[in-house]
C-alpha cells in the first residue's frame, strides 16, 4: 500500500489554528474520523484540544436530533487549553447534525454537508419542514459546499465489490480526506491505521483507502474551494509526546504507581459511562500484573476492592456518580479500616441517570460528604487530560502514606478528550513506598492502630506471622483495633481520621497562581474547567484587567495558603459545572463571600462567555478607581 500524500496545486493559506467539528449519526464513523484527524494533527507539531459529544442512547434513532454524535478538534501553532468555542468549518452528514450544531459555526465559517443525507425522510426525523441548507440565512453567514459524499463515495468504492450498506459505511473516509486537503493534513498516519485495522479484510481496507483519496481528490479538483489551509507546528516543551486521552491517562498512571511501588494492581469496576473506557484500557497490560475485575455490580467491585487492600495489593476502583452513589456504605469501611486505595469517580450528568454521556461537576459534594458518619477522605481532581497521569500516581503516594481511601474526581469532559502529552521519564516520577511490617518486634501485642507521623496505621498483611488482627466496620479501640463503644474513644478516633485527612496538605504543594498574588478579581477554578478559565484568564489580562487564576487540583484538603490567597483579592469568582459547590465549601471554611458563574447544560465552559462574567467584575472595580 503506498502511504504517500499528494500536493495540491491551489493556493495555501497559513493561519495560527483551526477548530473543526464532524457530525452525523452514531453510525456515521464521526469518532474514528475525529480521531484520525486529531492523531494526524498531533503527529503534524500541532497543539491539539478534542471534545467528543456521544448520544446517551446505546442505538439513538438514526436521523433524530437525540442520535447525532459529534467530534470537535482544535489544532493550532501555538499552546491551546481547549477545544475551541466557535468553529472555522462544520461538517455535517444529515439535517439532525446540522440543526443541532449550526449556531457554534462562526459567521463566515465553512458548512460541508453531505448533500445526499439531506431528503424529506431526514427532513421529518429532523423535525425541520424544509431543507435547512436552502434557508437564506446558511447562505448569507457560512461558506456552503454541498458534497453528494455518498454517491461519490459509492463510485470511488465500486471496484471492490462491496455491498451499497458497506460501500456507504466508506463515506466517513471520504470526508475525511476532503478535511484533510482543506487543512493540510498528511494522508500518511490514516494510511497506516487503515492497514492496521482492516489488514485482514483486504477488500474493505482497499476501499477506505480509496474514499479516502476520493475525498482529498474532491477538494483539489472541486471549483467550490480556491485554496486549502495551514496550520504550522507548535512550539512544545522539548521532548517525546504523544496525543493521549484522559481515561487513558488514568489508566496508564495507575501502571506507572503500581510499578513505581512494587505493587501489582487489582482494578475491581462495573462498566459504567464515562468511566469505562478505563477498565478497557487496563485489560491490555496484563503483562504489566493488572488483574481487572468486572463484578456483577457497583457494590460488589468495590467490595472485591476493598479485599484487594487488605491483601496487599494496589487496590482501585472506578465508576460515575450513581455508582458512588451505590458505593458510599462500602467506602466508608474502607475509611474505617484504614485501608489504601482509590476510587475514581468520573463525573456526568445527573441526578440519576441523567445526561450520561454529557460532562459535569456536581459530584463534589458527594464526593466530599456522601458517607454516613464522620468518614473524610483525600479528594484529587487532574486538571486535563494529560494532568490524570500525575494525579493518578499522586493519590496512590497519598493512599499508602496515610493508609486511607482517595478519591480521585475526574470528569467526562477530561475523560473523553484528548491532548498532546510529554511522556515523563520514569526517573522523574515521586517515589511510593509501601512497607509492611515482616514481624512484630515491640513489647506485648501487635497494635494494627498504632500510628506513625502521619497518623498512619501499619499495612499489616495477612498471613504475617504475629501480625494478626481484628478487621470490620465496627469503631475500632485505639492502638488493638478491637471493637469498641466506648464514647471518648469514638470521639478520639473520629478526631483522628480527620486530622490523618487534614494533615496531608503539609505534604502537598502550596497553591499556585496564574497572574498577581492580590488585586481585584481571582478566578477559582477545579477539574475540566481549567483549560477555559486559563484562556479567558489571559484574555483578561491582555486586555489590562486585575484578574488572577487559581486552579485547584488538590480539592480536600485544600492548599494551605488558599484562605491566604482568597483573603488577597477584592472579589473571588468560582466557574463550576454545577450549581455552586465548591463555592460554598469555601465561603464555609473561609468566610470569603465568592461569586459563582454556574452552568449545568450538559457542555463545558465557552471561554467567550467566561470573559465576558470576568469582565463584569474587572469593569466595576475599574470604574469605582476612577470614581
Amino acid at each position: 500500500m503506498t502511504t504517500s500524500t499528494p500536493t495540491t496545486n491551489k493556493k495555501i493559506e497559513s493561519v495560527p489554528g483551526i477548530t473543526v467539528r464532524l457530525c452525523g449519526d452514531s453510525g456515521d464513523g464521526m469518532q474514528l474520523l475525529g480521531t484520525q484527524l486529531t492523531n494526524t494533527s498531533a503527529l503534524a507539531g500541532n497543539d491539539v484540544a478534542t471534545f467528543p459529544d456521544f448520544p446517551a442512547e446505546i442505538r439513538a434513532p438514526r436521523g433524530t436530533r437525540a442520535g447525532v454524535s459529534g467530534f470537535q478538534v482544535q489544532f493550532a501553532s501555538e499552546a491551546i487549553f481547549t477545544p475551541g468555542d466557535t468553529l472555522d468549518a462544520l461538517v455535517v452528514m444529515n439535517p439532525a447534525a446540522m440543526v443541532t450544531n449550526i449556531g457554534d459555526l462562526r459567521k463566515g465559517g465553512i458548512l460541508i454537508a453531505n448533500e445526499d443525507g439531506f431528503n424529506e425522510k431526514e427532513y421529518k426525523l429532523a423535525k425541520v419542514e424544509s431543507n435547512p441548507l436552502e434557508a437564506d440565512v446558511i447562505d448569507q453567514s457560512y461558506r456552503v459546499v454541498k458534497v453528494a459524499m455518498t454517491k461519490l463515495t459509492r463510485a470511488a468504492v465500486a471496484e471492490h465489490g462491496l455491498s451499497t450498506k458497506i460501500a456507504d459505511r466508506c463515506k466517513n473516509f471520504f470526508a475525511m480526506g476532503l478535511v484533510y486537503w482543506l487543512f493540510g493534513r498528511s494522508l500518511d498516519p490514516t494510511l497506516r491505521f487503515i492497514e492496521a485495522k482492516f489488514g485482514k479484510k483486504p477488500d474493505v481496507a482497499a476501499a477506505n483507502v480509496a474514499a479516502l483519496r476520493a475525498g482529498w481528490a474532491y477538494g483539489e479538483t472541486t471549483e467550490e474551494f480556491s485554496e486549502s489551509y495551514q496550520v504550522e507546528a507548535a512550539e512544545l516543551e522539548p521532548g517525546t509526546y504523544r496525543n493521549i486521552m484522559g481515561n487513558q491517562a488514568l489508566a496508564w498512571g495507575l501502571i506507572a504507581a503500581s510499578k513505581i511501588s512494587n505493587k501489582e494492581m487489582f482494578y475491581g469496576t462495573y462498566p459504567i459511562t464515562p468511566a469505562s473506557d478505563i477498565l478497557h484500557e487496563l485489560t491490555k497490560f496484563k503483562n504489566f500484573g493488572v488483574r481487572t475485575f468486572q463484578a456483577e455490580d457497583e457494590i460488589a467491585a468495590i467490595g472485591a476492592t476493598i479485599g484487594a487492600a487488605f491483601g496487599g495489593t494496589m487496590a482501585v476502583t472506578a465508576s460515575s456518580g450513581p455508582g458512588i452513589a451505590l458505593k458510599g456504605e462500602a467506602m466508608g469501611l474502607g475509611v474505617m479500616l484504614e485501608l489504601p486505595m482509590i476510587v475514581i469517580n468520573v463525573q456526568r450528568g445527573g441526578p440519576s441517570t441523567g445526561l450520561p454521556t454529557k460532562t459535569e461537576q456536581s459530584d463534589l459534594l458527594q464526593v466530599m460528604f456522601g458517607r454516613n458518619g464522620e468518614a473524610p477522605m483525600p479528594v484529587l481532581a487532574p486538571r486535563s487530560p494529560g494532568d490524570c497521569f500525575a494525579m493518578a500516581v499522586e493519590a496512590w503516594r497519598i493512599a499508602t502514606e496515610c493508609m486511607v481511601p482517595v478519591m480521585l474526581l475526574s470528569d467526562g469532559y477530561i475523560a473523553n478528550g484528548s491532548e498532546p502529552w510529554k511522556i515523563p521519564d520514569m526517573d522523574e516520577l515521586p517515589t511510593i513506598s509501601c512497607s509492611h511490617p515482616e514481624e512484630h518486634t515491640g513489647d506485648g501485642p501487635f497494635l494494627p492502630y498504632a500510628r506513625n507521623e502521619n497518623l498512619a496505621r501499619p499495612w499489616a498483611i495477612p498471613g504475617t506471622p504475629e501480625l494478626m488482627h481484628r478487621v470490620g466496620g465496627l469503631e475500632k479501640e485505639d492502638g488493638t483495633g478491637n471493637v469498641s463503644y466506648d464514647p471518648a474513644n469514638h470521639q478520639h478516633m473520629c478526631d483522628t481520621r480527620a486530622a490523618k485527612v487534614a494533615k496531608i496538605a503539609e505534604r502537598i504543594p502550596e497553591q499556585d497562581v496564574n497572574g498577581e498574588t492580590s488585586g481585584d478579581v481571582l478566578v477559582v477554578s477545579w477539574g475540566g474547567t481549567y483549560g477555559a478559565c486559563h484562556t479567558a484568564v489571559n484574555r483578561c489580562r491582555q486586555a489590562g484587567h486585575s484578574v488572577s487564576h487559581a486552579h485547584i487540583r488538590y480539592v480536600n484538603p485544600l492548599p494551605r495558603n488558599i484562605g491566604t490567597l482568597l483573603k488577597s483579592f477584592k472579589t473571588v469568582v468560582v466557574p463550576e459545572l454545577n450549581s455552586g459547590q465548591l463555592r460554598m465549601l469555601l465561603r464555609a471554611e473561609y468566610l470569603v463571600d465568592c461569586i459563582g458563574i454556574n452552568k449545568i447544560q450538559g457542555k463545558p465552559f465557552a471561554v467567550s462567555e467566561l470573559v465576558e462574567a470576568i469582565s463584569k467584575h474587572t469593569s466595576t472595580h475599574s470604574q469605582s478607581k476612577a470614581g
